[in-house]
């Protein structure tokens, strides 16, 4: 049975909702789609986003055939059986989580995208900078999508023809936060298992949902963010569960391993720095072990960022300067600490009485008397 959302994806822009950056007027993609552009492109966002549907889209406008595989799955054999498939029109090659294609796997694709045998459009949740070897990213074009507004939400939520009250709809949206297909599938979960749309009932379905773990990794977002408050709440029995279960379902180790080092910085930070040190450790650890034996790995370092007492003040003081730095633009620089390449800016005061190791405050004016880190 066709899951209720696919039977309402949108066929055209026109039925499309969100990403107004990328397919409003004149926007790059709508701009692509309308002109029938023909290029390889990544599209980078959080689940629910809409990338699929926008390759579809796309792939519809070139007159096109497309394929469509998971890069959780597929391999070197899928790509020659489309490059043998003889077609009149061109191929488009939708590669969903192409950040799990290794990089013997992307090599060999791509010669046939510079060439233009097949035209890539590349769907990641993972940042392609870091998961998409080089040649391959240059002959793409990255499109970032963003999570789905409260607004599109209830957009979406009111095309799938379920009635229910506004405090159902507000948890719904909160629930989901931004991922249209998430929200999609519980009100179908919902509807089948108790008929009637109330918050009691989708709380209900989406514990059911959540016990039938997916070995796809469809929750690995909810399953993520049970590893990371359990080590920040320094519960490291949790936190193992979280991982291994992450691990069993075939969760991605460096995705892992990133969410790690990360962690050390964000939460650990300046009561502990050799935490960033260590989880930098397990992540090159990682990426030279490689599956299973890298689990060990993944399991020491788990329990010991538990472990370590947890210190947010530079990350905190992070935030608050860059509050300031939104707020007040781009103060100007003491003159005393500026750069003076030129006898014009010394003569201006340029560098004029800077002192290395002086106490009084490097900061712009406007900020001068400003304590971020305590």
């Amino acid at each position: 049975m066709e899951p209720l959302a696919s039977k309402i994806r949108p066929k055209s822009l026109e039925e499309f909702i969100g990403q107004e950056h990328l397919v409003g007027e004149n926007k790059p993609l709508r701009v692509a789609i309308k002109n029938k552009h023909l290029f390889s492109l990544i599209l980078w966002g959080p689940p629910g986003s809409g990338k699929t549907t926008l390759a579809k889209i796309y792939a519809k406008s070139l007159n096109a055939k497309i394929y469509e595989l998971s890069a959780v799955s597929a391999g070197k054999a899928d790509i020659r059986k489309i490059l043998a498939d003889f077609q009149d029109t061109p191929k488009v090659l939708f590669l969903d989580e192409i950040h799990r294609f290794n990089k013997a796997q992307q090599d060999f694709l791509l010669p046939y995208v510079e060439r233009g045998e097949i035209t890539l459009i590349g769907a990641t949740t993972e940042n392609p900078s870091f998961e998409v070897i080089p040649p391959l990213l240059s002959r793409c074009r990255v499109f970032v999508l963003n999570g789905l507004s409260d607004e599109n939400m209830k957009a979406i939520i009111k095309r799938t023809d379920f009635q229910m009250n506004k405090e159902a709809e507000d948890w719904l949206i909160n629930m989901a936060n931004g991922d249209a297909r998430q929200a999609i599938t519980l009100l179908e979960d919902t509807s089948e298992l108790y008929k009637k749309i109330t918050v009691e009932n989708l709380k209900n379905a989406l514990q059911s949902k959540f016990l039938r773990y997916d070995k796809k990794g469809e929750e690995h977002y909810n399953i993520i963010s049970a590893f990371i408050k359990s080590m920040r709440a320094s519960q490291s029995d949790a936190a193992l569960y979280y991982l291994a279960r992450m691990i069993d379902a075939g969760e991605d180790p460096k995705f892992i391993a990133r969410r790690m080092v990360i962690f050390a910085s964000e939460d650990i930070g300046l009561i502990q720095p050799t935490a960033l040190v260590v989880a930098n450790e397990v992540f090159r650890a990682v990426e030279i072990i490689g599956l299973p034996e890298c689990a060990i790995n993944l399991a020491h370092g788990t329990a010991y960022l538990a472990r370590c007492k947890k210190d947010r003040s530079s990350y905190n003081a992070y935030l608050a300067a860059l509050e300031d730095v939104k707020e007040y633009g781009n103060l100007p620089v003491p003159l005393k600490i500026r750069n003076a390449p030129t006898n014009l800016m010394k003569e201006l005061g340029y560098g004029k009485d800077y002192e290395k190791y002086s106490k009084d405050s490097f900061l712009p004016e406007k900020l001068k008397n400003k304590k971020y880190l305590e």
